[in-house]
């Protein structure tokens, strides 16, 4: 049987890697708070 997980590196960072995150609002509000780290 085939796994379900078929991992999928650049599909994994185009949804939730930096540039994905600088499009949307999170780290506009992130920075807006004065984080240290935006993100991981």
């Amino acid at each position: 049987m085939k796994r379900t997980f078929q991992p999928n590196n650049r599909k994994k960072a185009k949804k939730h890697g930096f540039f994905s995150r600088v499009k949307g609002k999170v780290l506009k509000n992130r920075r807006k708070k004065g984080r240290k780290t935006l993100s991981k």
